[in-house]
Protein backbone atom coordinates (compact mmCIF):
# COMPACT_ATOMS: atom_id res chain seq x y z
CA UNK A 1 0.00 0.00 0.00
CA UNK A 2 1.34 3.44 -0.89
CA UNK A 3 1.45 5.58 2.21
CA UNK A 4 0.70 9.39 1.84
CA UNK A 5 3.02 12.33 2.24
CA UNK A 6 3.79 13.00 5.60
CA UNK A 7 3.12 16.57 4.42
CA UNK A 8 -0.56 15.79 3.61
CA UNK A 9 -3.59 16.38 5.80
CA UNK A 10 -6.21 13.49 5.51
CA UNK A 11 -9.86 14.64 5.80
CA UNK A 12 -12.55 12.64 6.96
CA UNK A 13 -15.70 13.82 6.88
CA UNK A 14 -18.28 12.94 9.98
CA UNK A 15 -21.88 12.66 10.29
CA UNK A 16 -25.05 14.18 12.14
CA UNK A 17 -26.98 11.27 13.67
CA UNK A 18 -28.81 8.94 11.60
CA UNK A 19 -31.94 9.75 8.85
CA UNK A 20 -33.52 6.25 10.04
CA UNK A 21 -31.69 3.56 12.45
CA UNK A 22 -33.05 0.87 14.56
CA UNK A 23 -34.15 -2.99 14.26
CA UNK A 24 -34.17 -5.26 11.21
CA UNK A 25 -35.10 -8.70 12.18
CA UNK A 26 -31.59 -9.21 14.60
CA UNK A 27 -29.25 -6.24 12.61
CA UNK A 28 -29.28 -2.44 14.06
CA UNK A 29 -29.40 -0.68 10.95
CA UNK A 30 -28.81 2.82 9.95
CA UNK A 31 -29.30 5.51 6.74
CA UNK A 32 -26.27 7.96 8.30
CA UNK A 33 -27.06 11.74 7.60
CA UNK A 34 -23.32 12.46 6.30
CA UNK A 35 -22.38 16.32 7.11
CA UNK A 36 -18.99 17.76 5.53
CA UNK A 37 -19.54 20.26 8.17
CA UNK A 38 -18.00 18.53 10.96
CA UNK A 39 -14.74 16.18 10.33
CA UNK A 40 -11.69 14.40 11.44
CA UNK A 41 -8.06 15.45 10.30
CA UNK A 42 -5.30 13.29 10.59
CA UNK A 43 -1.32 13.80 9.92
CA UNK A 44 1.72 11.36 10.33
CA UNK A 45 4.75 12.45 11.06
CA UNK A 46 7.95 10.31 11.79
CA UNK A 47 9.29 9.69 14.60
CA UNK A 48 8.61 6.93 17.97
CA UNK A 49 4.98 5.53 17.62
CA UNK A 50 2.78 7.89 19.20
CA UNK A 51 -1.29 8.98 19.15
CA UNK A 52 -3.05 12.13 19.54
CA UNK A 53 -6.19 12.91 19.08
CA UNK A 54 -9.12 11.45 19.92
CA UNK A 55 -10.68 7.70 20.46
CA UNK A 56 -6.96 7.22 21.73
CA UNK A 57 -7.39 3.50 22.86
CA UNK A 58 -9.26 2.17 19.43
CA UNK A 59 -6.56 4.18 17.73
CA UNK A 60 -3.39 2.45 19.65
CA UNK A 61 -5.58 -0.45 18.94
CA UNK A 62 -6.09 -0.53 14.73
CA UNK A 63 -2.41 1.06 14.41
CA UNK A 64 -0.48 -1.76 16.70
CA UNK A 65 2.80 -2.44 15.00
CA UNK A 66 2.62 0.90 12.88
CA UNK A 67 5.22 3.28 13.62
CA UNK A 68 5.42 7.42 13.55
CA UNK A 69 3.45 9.91 15.50
CA UNK A 70 -0.47 10.10 14.06
CA UNK A 71 -2.07 13.22 15.02
CA UNK A 72 -5.37 13.47 14.79
CA UNK A 73 -7.51 16.53 15.30
CA UNK A 74 -11.90 16.17 15.85
CA UNK A 75 -14.29 18.88 14.65
CA UNK A 76 -17.27 16.96 16.51
CA UNK A 77 -17.83 16.60 20.20
CA UNK A 78 -17.23 13.01 21.50
CA UNK A 79 -20.65 11.17 22.51
CA UNK A 80 -22.31 14.02 19.97
CA UNK A 81 -23.14 11.10 17.52
CA UNK A 82 -21.34 12.71 14.61
CA UNK A 83 -18.97 9.83 14.08
CA UNK A 84 -15.65 11.11 15.52
CA UNK A 85 -14.28 7.96 16.78
CA UNK A 86 -15.13 6.15 13.37
CA UNK A 87 -14.10 9.44 11.51
CA UNK A 88 -10.77 9.09 13.19
CA UNK A 89 -10.34 5.04 12.90
CA UNK A 90 -10.81 5.79 9.00
CA UNK A 91 -8.58 8.94 9.00
CA UNK A 92 -5.93 6.60 10.52
CA UNK A 93 -6.04 4.05 8.39
CA UNK A 94 -5.69 5.84 5.32
CA UNK A 95 -2.88 7.33 6.69
CA UNK A 96 -1.81 3.83 6.70
CA UNK A 97 -2.41 3.70 2.95
CA UNK A 98 -5.36 1.86 3.32
CA UNK A 99 -7.90 2.91 1.17
CA UNK A 100 -10.43 -0.13 1.07
CA UNK A 101 -13.21 0.54 2.59
CA UNK A 102 -14.00 -3.13 3.08
CA UNK A 103 -10.65 -3.47 4.74
CA UNK A 104 -11.42 -0.12 6.99
CA UNK A 105 -14.89 -1.44 7.96
CA UNK A 106 -13.76 -4.27 8.81
CA UNK A 107 -10.73 -2.76 10.98
CA UNK A 108 -12.91 -0.61 12.42
CA UNK A 109 -15.51 -3.28 13.59
CA UNK A 110 -12.57 -4.99 15.11
CA UNK A 111 -11.29 -2.31 17.10
CA UNK A 112 -14.74 -0.62 18.49
CA UNK A 113 -17.52 -3.51 17.52
CA UNK A 114 -19.84 -1.20 15.83
CA UNK A 115 -19.20 1.57 12.86
CA UNK A 116 -20.83 4.51 10.96
CA UNK A 117 -20.26 4.44 6.99
CA UNK A 118 -18.28 6.87 7.05
CA UNK A 119 -14.96 4.68 5.02
CA UNK A 120 -17.92 5.30 1.83
CA UNK A 121 -18.50 7.46 -0.91
CA UNK A 122 -22.14 9.05 -0.59
CA UNK A 123 -22.70 6.60 2.57
CA UNK A 124 -26.33 8.26 2.81
CA UNK A 125 -26.50 5.68 0.24
CA UNK A 126 -26.22 2.51 2.21
CA UNK A 127 -28.80 0.87 4.79
CA UNK A 128 -25.55 -0.42 7.12
CA UNK A 129 -25.82 -3.04 9.53
CA UNK A 130 -23.32 -0.93 12.26
CA UNK A 131 -22.91 -4.02 14.55
CA UNK A 132 -21.66 -6.02 11.64
CA UNK A 133 -20.14 -3.33 9.42
CA UNK A 134 -21.81 -4.33 6.35
CA UNK A 135 -23.97 -3.04 3.74
CA UNK A 136 -27.36 -4.54 3.51
CA UNK A 137 -28.78 -2.58 0.57
CA UNK A 138 -27.88 -0.26 -1.83
CA UNK A 139 -30.22 2.82 -1.77
CA UNK A 140 -30.74 5.05 -4.57
CA UNK A 141 -29.80 9.17 -4.01
CA UNK A 142 -31.35 11.32 -1.54
CA UNK A 143 -33.20 14.77 -2.51
CA UNK A 144 -31.11 17.76 -1.93
CA UNK A 145 -31.99 18.79 2.15
CA UNK A 146 -30.15 21.70 4.01
CA UNK A 147 -29.69 20.60 7.16
CA UNK A 148 -29.78 23.28 10.50
CA UNK A 149 -28.74 21.95 13.65
CA UNK A 150 -26.40 21.29 16.76
CA UNK A 151 -25.88 18.89 19.92
CA UNK A 152 -28.06 19.74 23.05
CA UNK A 153 -28.04 17.11 26.31
CA UNK A 154 -25.11 15.39 27.58
CA UNK A 155 -23.06 13.27 25.41
CA UNK A 156 -24.34 9.57 24.98
CA UNK A 157 -21.67 7.49 23.55
CA UNK A 158 -22.26 3.99 21.67
CA UNK A 159 -22.52 0.90 23.11
CA UNK A 160 -22.26 -2.29 21.25
CA UNK A 161 -23.86 -4.79 23.01
CA UNK A 162 -26.62 -1.71 22.68
CA UNK A 163 -29.46 -3.18 20.59
CA UNK A 164 -32.58 -1.56 22.42
CA UNK A 165 -34.14 0.46 19.24
CA UNK A 166 -37.01 0.26 17.92
CA UNK A 167 -38.22 -1.77 14.63
CA UNK A 168 -37.41 0.18 11.62
CA UNK A 169 -38.34 -2.45 8.86
CA UNK A 170 -41.57 -0.65 7.54
CA UNK A 171 -39.66 2.77 7.56
CA UNK A 172 -36.75 0.82 5.03
CA UNK A 173 -39.83 -0.41 2.93
CA UNK A 174 -40.76 2.88 1.91
CA UNK A 175 -37.23 4.77 1.84
CA UNK A 176 -36.54 3.99 -1.66
CA UNK A 177 -39.83 5.09 -3.17
CA UNK A 178 -39.20 8.19 -1.18
CA UNK A 179 -35.68 9.35 -1.96
CA UNK A 180 -36.58 11.79 -4.65
CA UNK A 181 -39.07 13.71 -2.63
CA UNK A 182 -37.54 15.88 0.39
CA UNK A 183 -40.79 16.17 2.01
CA UNK A 184 -41.32 12.19 2.07
CA UNK A 185 -37.29 11.80 3.39
CA UNK A 186 -37.66 14.16 6.32
CA UNK A 187 -41.62 12.45 7.07
CA UNK A 188 -39.58 8.82 7.74
CA UNK A 189 -36.38 10.17 9.73
CA UNK A 190 -38.79 11.98 12.08
CA UNK A 191 -40.68 9.10 12.31
CA UNK A 192 -37.33 6.86 13.06
CA UNK A 193 -36.36 10.27 15.66
CA UNK A 194 -39.91 9.58 17.39
CA UNK A 195 -39.88 6.04 18.01
CA UNK A 196 -36.01 6.13 19.56
CA UNK A 197 -37.19 9.28 21.61
CA UNK A 198 -40.41 7.00 22.85
CA UNK A 199 -38.31 3.86 23.16
CA UNK A 200 -35.23 5.73 24.72
CA UNK A 201 -35.74 9.31 26.27
CA UNK A 202 -34.78 11.48 26.74
CA UNK A 203 -38.29 13.05 27.52
CA UNK A 204 -38.81 16.78 26.64
CA UNK A 205 -36.61 16.83 23.45
CA UNK A 206 -37.21 20.27 22.29
CA UNK A 207 -36.14 19.58 18.74
CA UNK A 208 -40.24 18.39 17.15
CA UNK A 209 -41.13 22.63 18.86
CA UNK A 210 -38.41 23.70 16.67
CA UNK A 211 -38.86 22.07 13.87
CA UNK A 212 -42.66 23.00 13.96
CA UNK A 213 -42.10 26.62 14.82
CA UNK A 214 -39.52 27.06 11.68
CA UNK A 215 -41.76 24.84 9.62
CA UNK A 216 -39.17 22.68 8.33
CA UNK A 217 -40.16 19.74 6.31
CA UNK A 218 -38.68 17.22 9.41
CA UNK A 219 -36.75 16.33 12.11
CA UNK A 220 -33.55 13.29 12.49
CA UNK A 221 -31.61 12.98 15.72
CA UNK A 222 -28.74 10.88 16.89
CA UNK A 223 -29.97 7.82 17.97
CA UNK A 224 -27.14 7.55 20.26
CA UNK A 225 -25.77 10.71 20.79
CA UNK A 226 -26.79 14.55 21.71
CA UNK A 227 -26.83 15.54 17.59
CA UNK A 228 -30.46 17.08 16.58
CA UNK A 229 -31.19 18.32 13.52
CA UNK A 230 -33.90 20.77 11.66
CA UNK A 231 -34.41 18.99 7.78
CA UNK A 232 -35.65 21.84 5.27
CA UNK A 233 -35.64 22.06 1.04
CA UNK A 234 -32.39 24.00 -0.08
CA UNK A 235 -32.00 27.13 0.78
CA UNK A 236 -35.25 27.33 2.88
CA UNK A 237 -33.62 27.86 6.29
CA UNK A 238 -35.55 31.20 8.19
CA UNK A 239 -32.86 33.67 8.87
CA UNK A 240 -33.23 33.19 12.56
CA UNK A 241 -33.65 29.64 13.09
CA UNK A 242 -30.33 29.11 14.17
CA UNK A 243 -30.38 31.83 17.11
CA UNK A 244 -33.59 30.21 18.18
CA UNK A 245 -31.57 27.14 18.41
CA UNK A 246 -29.30 28.71 20.17
CA UNK A 247 -31.45 30.12 22.92
CA UNK A 248 -32.85 26.52 23.52
CA UNK A 249 -29.76 25.31 24.40
CA UNK A 250 -28.07 23.88 21.08
CA UNK A 251 -24.39 23.94 20.52
CA UNK A 252 -21.72 23.72 17.47
CA UNK A 253 -24.79 24.87 15.29
CA UNK A 254 -23.71 23.69 11.65
CA UNK A 255 -25.67 24.36 8.53
CA UNK A 256 -25.25 22.03 5.47
CA UNK A 257 -26.63 20.18 2.39
CA UNK A 258 -26.80 16.41 1.75
CA UNK A 259 -28.47 14.77 -1.55
CA UNK A 260 -28.37 15.08 -5.07
CA UNK A 261 -24.96 13.93 -5.57
CA UNK A 262 -22.74 11.10 -7.33
CA UNK A 263 -21.63 7.62 -5.67
CA UNK A 264 -18.47 6.97 -7.22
Amino acid sequence: MRQPSPDMILRVAGHFGELLQGRIGEDIALITLPCDALWVEGRRLPGAFSVHGPAKVQLRRLLRGASGRFILRATMPPGGGAGASTAALVAAARLMGETDPLRIAAACLDVEGASDPLMWPAPERLLWASRRAAVLERLPPIAGLEVLGGFVGPPIRTRAADRHFPDIADLVARWSGACSDAARLAELATLSAMRTLALRGPAGDPTAALAARHGALGWSIAHTGSARALLFRPGAVPPLAGADLRAAGFRHIRQFRVGDRPCS
